[in-house]
Protein backbone atom coordinates (compact mmCIF):
# COMPACT_ATOMS: atom_id res chain seq x y z
CA UNK A 1 0.00 0.00 0.00
CA UNK A 2 1.28 3.68 -0.87
CA UNK A 3 1.24 5.71 2.25
CA UNK A 4 -0.48 9.14 2.00
CA UNK A 5 0.94 10.76 5.14
CA UNK A 6 0.58 14.05 3.41
CA UNK A 7 -3.49 13.55 2.72
CA UNK A 8 -4.09 11.51 6.11
CA UNK A 9 -2.28 14.65 8.50
CA UNK A 10 -4.38 17.18 6.52
CA UNK A 11 -7.78 15.15 7.58
CA UNK A 12 -6.44 14.49 11.45
CA UNK A 13 -5.87 18.64 11.02
CA UNK A 14 -8.89 19.25 9.94
CA UNK A 15 -10.48 17.47 12.91
CA UNK A 16 -8.76 19.29 15.45
CA UNK A 17 -10.55 23.05 13.65
CA UNK A 18 -14.27 21.42 13.01
CA UNK A 19 -16.84 19.06 14.32
CA UNK A 20 -17.52 17.63 10.85
CA UNK A 21 -15.03 17.05 7.78
CA UNK A 22 -16.15 15.61 4.33
CA UNK A 23 -13.71 13.93 2.06
CA UNK A 24 -14.90 14.16 -1.45
CA UNK A 25 -13.75 12.58 -4.58
CA UNK A 26 -14.29 10.05 -7.20
CA UNK A 27 -15.46 6.41 -6.26
CA UNK A 28 -12.31 4.04 -6.23
CA UNK A 29 -9.74 7.08 -5.23
CA UNK A 30 -8.83 5.66 -2.16
CA UNK A 31 -11.32 7.29 0.20
CA UNK A 32 -12.22 4.29 2.34
CA UNK A 33 -8.90 2.76 2.96
CA UNK A 34 -7.67 6.23 4.37
CA UNK A 35 -10.73 6.51 6.77
CA UNK A 36 -9.91 2.81 8.03
CA UNK A 37 -6.67 4.52 8.76
CA UNK A 38 -8.60 6.26 11.36
CA UNK A 39 -11.26 4.17 12.51
CA UNK A 40 -10.77 0.51 11.49
CA UNK A 41 -13.94 -1.46 10.38
CA UNK A 42 -16.21 -3.80 12.33
CA UNK A 43 -16.40 -1.03 15.16
CA UNK A 44 -19.15 0.47 15.91
CA UNK A 45 -18.13 4.40 14.88
CA UNK A 46 -17.74 3.05 11.91
CA UNK A 47 -20.49 2.97 8.87
CA UNK A 48 -19.92 1.78 5.53
CA UNK A 49 -23.66 2.93 3.54
CA UNK A 50 -22.94 0.18 1.05
CA UNK A 51 -22.98 -2.45 3.79
CA UNK A 52 -26.91 -3.54 4.28
CA UNK A 53 -25.86 -4.23 8.01
CA UNK A 54 -24.56 -0.36 8.61
CA UNK A 55 -27.89 0.60 6.77
CA UNK A 56 -30.04 -1.14 8.94
CA UNK A 57 -28.29 -0.06 11.81
CA UNK A 58 -28.83 3.37 10.72
CA UNK A 59 -32.68 2.67 10.00
CA UNK A 60 -32.91 5.39 13.68
CA UNK A 61 -29.92 7.14 12.62
CA UNK A 62 -30.45 9.50 16.26
CA UNK A 63 -30.50 6.66 18.12
CA UNK A 64 -27.22 4.98 16.50
CA UNK A 65 -25.25 7.73 16.15
CA UNK A 66 -26.25 9.79 19.71
CA UNK A 67 -24.29 7.75 22.14
CA UNK A 68 -20.44 7.38 19.90
CA UNK A 69 -17.35 9.00 21.22
CA UNK A 70 -14.86 9.90 19.69
CA UNK A 71 -14.32 9.83 15.78
CA UNK A 72 -17.15 8.67 13.75
CA UNK A 73 -17.07 7.78 9.95
CA UNK A 74 -19.68 7.61 7.66
CA UNK A 75 -18.94 6.04 4.64
CA UNK A 76 -20.71 6.67 0.96
CA UNK A 77 -22.69 9.49 2.51
CA UNK A 78 -24.73 10.51 -0.56
CA UNK A 79 -26.71 7.11 0.02
CA UNK A 80 -28.27 8.66 2.75
CA UNK A 81 -28.82 12.86 2.39
CA UNK A 82 -31.21 13.14 5.02
CA UNK A 83 -28.71 12.41 7.38
CA UNK A 84 -27.13 15.92 7.09
CA UNK A 85 -29.90 17.50 9.48
CA UNK A 86 -29.09 14.72 12.43
CA UNK A 87 -25.99 15.44 11.70
CA UNK A 88 -25.88 19.24 12.71
CA UNK A 89 -27.95 18.62 15.66
CA UNK A 90 -25.32 16.28 17.03
CA UNK A 91 -22.02 18.20 15.82
CA UNK A 92 -24.06 21.07 17.68
CA UNK A 93 -23.65 19.36 21.57
CA UNK A 94 -21.54 20.67 23.63
CA UNK A 95 -19.66 19.66 25.67
CA UNK A 96 -18.80 17.72 22.29
CA UNK A 97 -18.59 13.52 22.75
CA UNK A 98 -17.81 13.16 18.72
CA UNK A 99 -16.33 14.34 15.72
CA UNK A 100 -17.64 13.24 12.00
CA UNK A 101 -15.63 11.61 9.31
CA UNK A 102 -17.85 11.40 5.75
CA UNK A 103 -16.77 9.88 2.81
CA UNK A 104 -18.92 10.89 -0.10
CA UNK A 105 -18.60 10.15 -4.34
CA UNK A 106 -19.72 14.30 -4.71
CA UNK A 107 -23.04 14.49 -5.53
CA UNK A 108 -24.61 18.11 -6.46
CA UNK A 109 -26.98 17.28 -4.34
CA UNK A 110 -25.06 15.99 -1.47
CA UNK A 111 -23.07 19.42 -1.75
CA UNK A 112 -25.57 21.37 -1.28
CA UNK A 113 -27.10 19.77 1.24
CA UNK A 114 -24.14 19.47 3.76
CA UNK A 115 -23.41 23.27 2.71
CA UNK A 116 -27.07 24.17 4.24
CA UNK A 117 -27.54 21.56 7.05
CA UNK A 118 -23.52 22.16 8.30
CA UNK A 119 -22.68 25.73 7.09
CA UNK A 120 -20.14 26.83 9.79
CA UNK A 121 -19.55 23.04 11.32
CA UNK A 122 -17.94 21.53 8.49
CA UNK A 123 -14.81 21.38 6.42
CA UNK A 124 -14.39 19.75 3.14
CA UNK A 125 -10.89 18.18 1.94
CA UNK A 126 -11.21 17.27 -1.97
CA UNK A 127 -9.36 13.49 -2.62
CA UNK A 128 -8.12 12.39 -6.02
CA UNK A 129 -6.08 8.93 -6.90
CA UNK A 130 -2.42 9.10 -6.20
CA UNK A 131 -0.77 12.28 -6.59
CA UNK A 132 2.73 11.98 -8.64
CA UNK A 133 4.19 12.72 -4.89
CA UNK A 134 2.33 9.68 -3.72
CA UNK A 135 3.23 7.80 -6.38
CA UNK A 136 6.70 8.42 -6.14
CA UNK A 137 8.68 11.00 -8.93
CA UNK A 138 10.83 8.44 -10.23
CA UNK A 139 7.35 6.35 -11.85
CA UNK A 140 6.09 9.55 -13.44
CA UNK A 141 5.91 7.66 -17.04
CA UNK A 142 3.80 4.93 -15.37
CA UNK A 143 2.17 7.44 -13.58
CA UNK A 144 0.78 9.53 -16.70
CA UNK A 145 0.14 6.43 -18.68
CA UNK A 146 -2.48 5.20 -16.07
CA UNK A 147 -3.42 7.73 -14.37
CA UNK A 148 -4.08 7.85 -10.25
CA UNK A 149 -6.55 5.71 -9.45
CA UNK A 150 -5.00 2.91 -7.08
CA UNK A 151 -5.96 -0.41 -8.74
CA UNK A 152 -5.33 1.26 -12.27
CA UNK A 153 -1.72 2.06 -10.92
CA UNK A 154 -0.73 -0.63 -8.92
CA UNK A 155 -2.00 -2.70 -11.65
CA UNK A 156 0.45 -5.80 -12.30
CA UNK A 157 0.71 -5.05 -16.07
CA UNK A 158 -0.51 -2.24 -18.00
CA UNK A 159 -3.22 -4.70 -19.98
CA UNK A 160 -4.45 -5.14 -16.46
CA UNK A 161 -4.53 -1.16 -16.30
CA UNK A 162 -6.28 -0.63 -18.96
CA UNK A 163 -8.96 -3.36 -18.05
CA UNK A 164 -10.01 -2.08 -14.70
CA UNK A 165 -9.74 1.41 -16.29
CA UNK A 166 -12.62 0.05 -18.89
CA UNK A 167 -14.70 -1.61 -16.30
CA UNK A 168 -14.64 1.49 -14.33
CA UNK A 169 -15.60 3.72 -16.62
CA UNK A 170 -18.41 1.11 -17.74
CA UNK A 171 -19.45 0.95 -13.81
CA UNK A 172 -19.63 4.72 -13.53
CA UNK A 173 -22.10 5.41 -16.32
CA UNK A 174 -24.09 2.13 -16.04
CA UNK A 175 -24.62 2.57 -12.23
CA UNK A 176 -22.79 5.52 -10.57
CA UNK A 177 -24.71 7.95 -12.18
CA UNK A 178 -28.26 6.23 -11.85
CA UNK A 179 -27.17 5.80 -8.07
CA UNK A 180 -26.92 9.88 -7.69
CA UNK A 181 -30.17 9.90 -8.91
CA UNK A 182 -29.31 11.61 -12.04
CA UNK A 183 -31.35 10.94 -15.20
CA UNK A 184 -28.49 10.09 -17.74
CA UNK A 185 -28.97 7.56 -20.63
CA UNK A 186 -25.49 5.50 -19.84
CA UNK A 187 -24.56 5.00 -23.84
CA UNK A 188 -25.52 8.61 -24.54
CA UNK A 189 -23.17 9.64 -21.44
CA UNK A 190 -20.65 7.24 -22.82
CA UNK A 191 -20.74 9.27 -26.13
CA UNK A 192 -20.35 12.09 -24.47
CA UNK A 193 -17.29 11.94 -22.07
CA UNK A 194 -15.59 10.33 -25.19
CA UNK A 195 -16.23 13.29 -27.11
CA UNK A 196 -15.26 15.41 -24.05
CA UNK A 197 -11.63 13.27 -24.32
CA UNK A 198 -11.37 14.32 -28.11
CA UNK A 199 -11.79 17.85 -26.24
CA UNK A 200 -9.29 17.52 -23.61
CA UNK A 201 -6.71 20.80 -23.66
CA UNK A 202 -8.87 22.85 -25.51
CA UNK A 203 -11.41 25.75 -24.66
CA UNK A 204 -14.89 24.01 -24.57
CA UNK A 205 -17.38 24.51 -27.37
CA UNK A 206 -20.70 22.98 -26.76
CA UNK A 207 -21.80 23.08 -30.30
CA UNK A 208 -20.23 20.45 -31.85
CA UNK A 209 -21.01 17.49 -29.34
CA UNK A 210 -24.54 19.08 -29.19
CA UNK A 211 -25.08 18.08 -32.95
CA UNK A 212 -22.95 15.45 -33.11
CA UNK A 213 -25.45 14.16 -30.08
CA UNK A 214 -28.56 15.45 -31.31
CA UNK A 215 -29.27 17.50 -28.17
CA UNK A 216 -29.46 21.21 -27.16
CA UNK A 217 -26.26 22.67 -25.97
CA UNK A 218 -28.11 23.06 -22.66
CA UNK A 219 -27.71 19.65 -22.30
CA UNK A 220 -24.65 19.28 -23.03
CA UNK A 221 -23.73 21.67 -20.54
CA UNK A 222 -25.69 19.91 -18.13
CA UNK A 223 -23.55 16.81 -18.83
CA UNK A 224 -20.20 18.19 -18.51
CA UNK A 225 -21.32 20.01 -15.37
CA UNK A 226 -21.86 16.77 -14.34
CA UNK A 227 -18.74 15.19 -14.95
CA UNK A 228 -17.13 17.95 -12.99
CA UNK A 229 -19.27 17.85 -9.93
CA UNK A 230 -18.29 14.12 -10.11
CA UNK A 231 -14.40 14.62 -10.02
CA UNK A 232 -13.85 13.43 -13.63
CA UNK A 233 -13.14 16.64 -15.68
CA UNK A 234 -11.84 19.86 -14.92
CA UNK A 235 -13.54 22.82 -16.27
CA UNK A 236 -10.18 25.12 -16.34
CA UNK A 237 -11.79 28.74 -15.85
CA UNK A 238 -10.46 31.38 -18.42
CA UNK A 239 -8.46 34.51 -16.92
CA UNK A 240 -9.43 38.23 -18.53
CA UNK A 241 -8.90 41.60 -17.40
CA UNK A 242 -9.25 44.79 -18.70
CA UNK A 243 -6.22 44.70 -21.80
CA UNK A 244 -6.33 46.28 -24.79
CA UNK A 245 -6.78 42.77 -26.68
CA UNK A 246 -9.55 40.22 -27.35
CA UNK A 247 -9.43 37.49 -24.39
CA UNK A 248 -10.99 33.82 -24.57
CA UNK A 249 -13.58 33.53 -22.11
CA UNK A 250 -15.14 30.02 -22.43
CA UNK A 251 -13.63 27.73 -19.85
CA UNK A 252 -10.39 24.99 -20.70
CA UNK A 253 -11.35 21.41 -20.38
CA UNK A 254 -9.14 18.91 -18.80
CA UNK A 255 -9.30 15.17 -17.61
CA UNK A 256 -8.84 15.22 -13.97
CA UNK A 257 -7.18 11.34 -14.08
CA UNK A 258 -4.84 10.78 -17.03
CA UNK A 259 -5.46 7.12 -17.12
CA UNK A 260 -9.42 7.70 -17.84
CA UNK A 261 -8.23 9.87 -20.57
CA UNK A 262 -6.03 7.46 -22.31
CA UNK A 263 -8.65 4.91 -22.13
CA UNK A 264 -11.44 6.50 -23.79
CA UNK A 265 -8.72 7.70 -26.73
CA UNK A 266 -8.31 3.93 -26.74
CA UNK A 267 -4.33 4.28 -25.42
CA UNK A 268 -3.00 1.17 -23.78
CA UNK A 269 0.59 1.36 -23.94
CA UNK A 270 3.53 4.14 -23.68
CA UNK A 271 4.27 3.65 -27.31
CA UNK A 272 0.90 4.35 -28.29
CA UNK A 273 1.24 7.48 -26.05
CA UNK A 274 4.24 9.17 -27.51
CA UNK A 275 2.69 8.78 -31.17
CA UNK A 276 -1.03 10.13 -30.45
CA UNK A 277 -1.90 13.33 -31.66
CA UNK A 278 -3.17 14.13 -28.25
CA UNK A 279 0.10 13.31 -26.49
CA UNK A 280 1.16 16.97 -26.09
CA UNK A 281 -2.28 17.71 -24.95
CA UNK A 282 -2.00 15.11 -22.48
CA UNK A 283 0.85 16.25 -20.97
CA UNK A 284 -0.09 19.76 -20.22
CA UNK A 285 -3.32 18.20 -18.90
CA UNK A 286 -1.32 15.76 -16.41
CA UNK A 287 1.08 18.45 -15.38
CA UNK A 288 -1.72 21.34 -14.70
CA UNK A 289 -3.19 18.36 -12.42
CA UNK A 290 -0.35 17.82 -10.64
CA UNK A 291 0.73 21.27 -9.83
CA UNK A 292 -3.02 22.58 -8.81
CA UNK A 293 -2.71 19.45 -6.41
CA UNK A 294 0.78 20.21 -5.16
CA UNK A 295 0.23 24.20 -4.76
CA UNK A 296 -3.28 24.17 -3.60
CA UNK A 297 -3.40 27.60 -5.18
CA UNK A 298 -5.60 29.98 -3.97
CA UNK A 299 -7.06 30.51 -7.74
CA UNK A 300 -6.00 28.81 -11.06
CA UNK A 301 -6.90 29.85 -14.64
CA UNK A 302 -5.43 29.52 -17.95
CA UNK A 303 -5.52 32.70 -20.18
CA UNK A 304 -5.51 33.45 -23.36
CA UNK A 305 -6.22 35.55 -27.00
CA UNK A 306 -7.71 35.98 -30.04
CA UNK A 307 -4.53 36.45 -31.24
CA UNK A 308 -2.72 33.74 -30.17
CA UNK A 309 -1.11 34.26 -26.92
CA UNK A 310 -1.68 31.70 -24.34
CA UNK A 311 -0.57 30.77 -20.87
CA UNK A 312 -1.45 27.19 -19.60
CA UNK A 313 -1.80 27.74 -16.41
CA UNK A 314 -2.51 31.32 -14.13
CA UNK A 315 -1.71 30.75 -10.28
CA UNK A 316 -2.99 33.36 -7.76
CA UNK A 317 -1.13 32.57 -4.30
CA UNK A 318 -0.67 35.00 -1.51
CA UNK A 319 -1.31 38.19 -3.72
CA UNK A 320 1.15 37.21 -6.29
CA UNK A 321 0.77 36.18 -9.92
CA UNK A 322 2.56 33.10 -11.26
CA UNK A 323 2.88 31.36 -14.63
CA UNK A 324 3.07 27.81 -15.83
CA UNK A 325 3.97 26.60 -19.50
CA UNK A 326 3.64 22.64 -20.34
CA UNK A 327 6.27 21.93 -22.58
CA UNK A 328 7.13 18.41 -23.36
CA UNK A 329 10.38 19.49 -25.33
CA UNK A 330 13.73 18.17 -24.39
CA UNK A 331 14.98 22.37 -23.77
CA UNK A 332 12.03 24.48 -24.15
CA UNK A 333 13.55 28.35 -24.60
CA UNK A 334 11.31 31.37 -24.20
CA UNK A 335 8.50 32.38 -26.72
CA UNK A 336 6.71 35.02 -28.08
CA UNK A 337 3.40 34.15 -25.91
CA UNK A 338 5.26 33.57 -23.12
CA UNK A 339 7.06 36.91 -23.36
CA UNK A 340 3.41 38.85 -23.72
CA UNK A 341 1.75 36.62 -20.82
CA UNK A 342 4.78 38.32 -18.57
CA UNK A 343 4.36 41.79 -19.77
CA UNK A 344 0.23 41.71 -19.78
CA UNK A 345 -0.45 39.64 -17.23
CA UNK A 346 2.51 41.32 -14.96
CA UNK A 347 3.23 37.65 -13.96
CA UNK A 348 6.09 37.61 -10.95
CA UNK A 349 7.24 34.17 -12.14
CA UNK A 350 6.96 31.92 -14.87
CA UNK A 351 8.39 27.79 -14.36
CA UNK A 352 8.43 26.35 -18.05
CA UNK A 353 7.48 22.47 -16.72
CA UNK A 354 9.29 19.73 -18.80
CA UNK A 355 10.51 16.26 -18.98
CA UNK A 356 14.00 17.07 -18.97
CA UNK A 357 16.51 16.39 -16.01
CA UNK A 358 17.99 19.72 -15.63
CA UNK A 359 16.27 23.06 -13.87
CA UNK A 360 18.21 26.05 -15.92
CA UNK A 361 16.97 29.41 -16.59
CA UNK A 362 15.61 30.74 -20.02
CA UNK A 363 15.00 34.51 -19.17
CA UNK A 364 14.72 37.18 -16.78
CA UNK A 365 11.80 35.49 -14.85
CA UNK A 366 11.40 32.61 -16.10
CA UNK A 367 12.92 29.21 -15.65
CA UNK A 368 12.72 25.61 -17.09
CA UNK A 369 11.62 23.08 -14.33
CA UNK A 370 11.98 19.13 -14.36
CA UNK A 371 8.38 17.12 -13.95
CA UNK A 372 9.67 15.58 -10.63
CA UNK A 373 10.47 18.82 -9.03
CA UNK A 374 6.55 19.73 -9.05
CA UNK A 375 6.00 17.53 -6.14
CA UNK A 376 7.89 20.27 -4.18
CA UNK A 377 5.08 22.75 -4.58
CA UNK A 378 5.98 26.36 -4.70
CA UNK A 379 8.98 25.71 -3.85
CA UNK A 380 9.79 22.97 -6.23
CA UNK A 381 8.64 25.13 -8.87
CA UNK A 382 9.54 28.71 -7.21
CA UNK A 383 12.70 28.36 -5.15
CA UNK A 384 12.55 31.59 -2.58
CA UNK A 385 9.66 33.10 -3.78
Amino acid sequence: MIPRNRLLQRVRRALERSRVVILLGPRQCGKTTLARQIVPPGVPEYFDLEDPRDLRRLQEPMSALENLRGIVVIDEVQRRPELFPILRVLADRAPLPARFVLLGSASPAMVRQSSQSLAGRIERILMSGFSLEEAGPDSHARHWLRGGFPRSFLADDDESSYHWRREFVQTFVERDIPQLGLAVPPLTMHRFWSMVAHYHGQVWNAAEPARSLGIGQTTVRRYLDLLSDLFMVRQLPAWHENLKKRQVKAPKVLFRDSGLLHLLLGIAKTAELLRHPKCGASWEGYVVEEIIKAVEPDQAYFWATHQGAELDLLLLLRGKRYGVECKRADAPGLTRSMRIALDDLKLDRLAVVYPGPMRYPIADRVEAVPLPEVVGGMEGLFPNG
